[in-house]
């Protein structure tokens, strides 16, 4: 039996990446469609696509496919005639990335999972075959224009701190599941507005625009391919972008350029910087953003009790990853990123 999972330390596999005398693509995409047997439809997944060199992380659930991977430039026609022969996938939109040094992934990971994204639904009545109508780029410019139309952004915070359409709303909550209801709550009383969701990609703004449906709006669209692929149609046609800033991303990236604006700020000192990184106090591993100065500053820490503990001896870091020692104060990645948290015990 072929093997299916990977089993060379991740040092090996990053050294590998850089070796390589070719380019990769950094793509992403995701279909709802469904999938009777996740773990077959998985594995059949893993042997085809680690045969091509593709790396990434890739999510598989009775809902359909989730990935973000990056595919060698000479095995892209393979590449799109495999998923063409899996039906479902046939013609599937891949997002490819705007900003790339193809060095996003260095390793394939492909997982089940309950859903492609947690999403807290319980409602057997709901379904994802009834959802918003998908507008361009175009079509998106177009709507903003109309002073009925609201524009609702379905990430997370720290996505929407770097970069966002202009007057976009913006959900008070981390998390996918919380922001689902908050959605519907916030838009009680306009039923009859244009309601576009967006996200990065698209996966989460299309279950969304399903929701809305499912709770009685009517005029709700979401974003085709999300911000990537906004912001490719908009170079592509000469458009004026209306995406200002930075688009986050879930890879080694952690963001790519779409327009010059720097709408974020250094965590530390309060420049303005969009720059996002994970502390370098392996026991920490905070993502925030942080400036050229302050990472001089603080060796790449996230504060100065984490700048401390990255001189320690190894095994004195240890201990304290194991919960021997806690308490620093470090930043929370979350809305209320300025006010110190106390780290909780490492399980």
């Amino acid at each position: 039996m072929a093997l299916l999972h990977n089993r060379v330390s991740n040092e090996e596999l990053k050294q590998r990446l850089m070796q390589e005398d070719f380019f990769r693509h950094t793509i992403s995409f995701y279909q709802y469609f469904p999938v009777q047997n996740p773990q077959e439809f998985r594995d059949h997944l893993y042997k085809n696509l680690h045969a091509l060199q593709v790396f990434g992380r890739i999510y598989v659930a009775k809902e359909g496919i989730n990935a973000q991977i990056s595919v060698p430039a000479h095995h892209m026609e393979a590449f799109r005639a495999f998923l063409d022969g899996i039906a479902p996938l046939q013609g599937v939109r891949l997002n490819i990335a705007v900003d790339d040094d193809g060095k996003s992934f260095w390793v394939l990971k492909i997982k089940v999972r309950d859903k492609i994204v947690a999403d807290g639904i319980t409602d057997p009545a709901f379904s994802m075959e009834n959802k918003g109508r998908y507008v361009n780029a175009a079509q998106m410019n177009e709507l903003l224009k109309d002073p009925d139309t609201v524009v609702i952004d379905m990430r997370n915070h720290y996505e929407y701190e770097v970069g966002h359409f202009v007057n976009a709303v913006e959900l008070p909550s981390d998390t996918f599941r919380e922001q689902l209801p908050m959605a519907v709550d916030m838009m009680k009383g306009n039923e009859q507005k244009n309601i576009i969701m967006y996200c990065t990609g698209g996966i989460r703004c299309e279950k969304a625009s399903a929701f809305m449906l499912h709770n009685g709006f009517r005029n709700v669209f979401h974003l085709e391919g999300g911000i990537i692929n906004y912001a490719r149609q908009a170079k592509e046609s000469g458009l004026e972008s209306k995406f200002i800033g930075k688009n986050f991303v879930f890879d080694d990236r952690l963001g790519e350029r779409i327009t010059a604006d720097v709408i974020a700020h250094c965590h530390q000192c309060g420049k303005p910087c969009d720059t996002h990184t994970n502390c370098r106090n392996n026991g920490c591993h905070l993502l925030f953003i942080q400036c050229e100065d302050c990472t001089a500053k603080f060796e790449g820490c996230c504060s100065v009790e984490c700048r401390e503990t990255l001189h320690l001896p190894v095994e004195r870091q240890k201990q304290i990853r194991k919960g021997v020692e806690n308490g620093q104060n470090i930043f929370n990645k979350s809305k209320s990123r300025l006010r110190p948290k106390i780290r909780p015990v490492d399980r």
